[in-house]
């Protein structure tokens, strides 16, 4: 009964298909609302009805005083609460399970700005107002707007998320069944806001490795962080050795800093990006508030490449190799040595604030 409910809703039009796993959770807790409204509505105007015709002026021309039932009260109190807990612990457990990833997620980057989606995967693949993604996988999109408020939806999946200026949000999905899908802004961002559109295109795992082959531009996020970290210098200070101006970043994420406030935060995307526009807020303990602020200098985009190189950074040795490069550019600027692809699964990114 149900499946031929979604699929006679979805053919004619009326409701977005069921393509990921959590669109059937989704669905059903709405259909428990329409169907609490709809039960709530012909009661309460079955009563209204039935009290008006018993009750009418022609029967009772006398009005008299009828007293109140302490059961009938507690009874129409305490079943109406027992509904709306069950509606809020549903809705809180969907919630959570909405908005927390697995662990083993693959991350794609959002930037949404006037008036287009950018989506960048960590392989170098890059795409405008599309999204390549494929089916049996959990997907988190680690999302950020460049200009205002956006909000990235796509209804056949049943995510919607806001999009913010200066703050990373997340959202996840897995698509079951290969298909194109719509993707929507449904926050109004401008004139051209009904033009940011495009389209999801969830393919199975083999179809979507061949489009990451075919689809790539040679450097990953992280190779193209490093490149970025060499060039904005910030292999001077934090290069892990001892007489280091600036903490290692090693290892660094997803671990805790001390800070000379005393509190300690956790190494996330977030936090590496706030460190490198916000230097000042986030001292390492230990290290003095020498670094700069990057505000203005660097895009969102090499801001999400900074933060991958630094995410894949598991030794010093890609540090190391780009202040080499450095030095020997300054040694010789009139013939520049590239810096070699990443080697193993680090990639360094940039500056922690100290």
């Amino acid at each position: 009964m149900w499946q031929f409910l979604v699929k006679w809703l979805h053919s004619s039009a009326l409701f977005p298909a069921e393509a990921s796993t959590i669109a059937p959770w989704t669905d059903a807790l709405y259909f428990f609302l329409l169907a609490m409204t709809v039960v709530g509505l012909v009661l309460v105007g079955a009563l209204i009805f039935g009290f008006s015709v018993m009750y009418r002026k022609e029967k009772s021309p006398v009005a008299t005083q009828i007293e109140g039932s302490t059961l009938l009260e507690a009874t129409w109190t305490i079943i109406p609460l027992a509904i709306f807990l069950v509606t809020f612990v549903w809705g809180a457990l969907l919630y959570f399970r909405i908005y927390n990833p697995p662990t083993n997620a693959m991350n794609i980057y959002i930037v949404g700005k006037q008036w287009m989606w950018k989506a960048e995967h960590p392989g170098g693949q890059h795409e405008i107002n599309a999204l390549h993604v494929p089916i049996g996988r959990p997907v988190q999109l680690t999302m950020i707007s460049q200009d205002v408020f956006h909000s990235f939806s796509i209804p056949d999946f049943r995510v919607k998320r806001e999009v913010i200026p200066g703050r990373y949000s997340t959202v996840w999905f897995q698509a079951t069944e290969a298909g194109t899908y719509h993707l929507f802004c449904t926050q109004y961002c401008g004139t051209a806001h009904s033009a940011m559109i495009g389209e999801i295109t969830a393919m199975s795992p083999e179809d979507y490795t061949k489009w990451t082959q075919q689809s790539t531009s040679g450097m990953s996020l992280a190779q193209n962080g490093e490149r970025l970290y060499a060039a904005m210098g910030c292999n001077a200070c934090h290069n892990g050795s001892a007489a280091a101006r600036g903490p290692n970043l090693a290892g660094v994420y997803g671990s805790k800093l001390q800070l000379t406030n005393g509190s300690q935060v956790l190494v996330n995307d977030a936090y590496l990006r706030d460190a490198i526009l916000n230097p000042s807020q986030h001292i390492t303990a230990g290290y003095a508030p020498i670094m700069p602020t990057y505000q203005g200098q660097i895009s969102e985009e090499g801001l999400i490449d900074l933060v991958e190189f630094i995410k894949n950074l598991d030794s010093n040795y890609r540090v190391k190799q780009t202040l080499v490069t450095a030095e020997s550019d300054q040694a010789a600027p009139s013939t520049p040595q590239p810096i070699a692809p990443q080697q193993g699964p680090g990639a360094n990114t940039g500056m922690v604030k100290q």
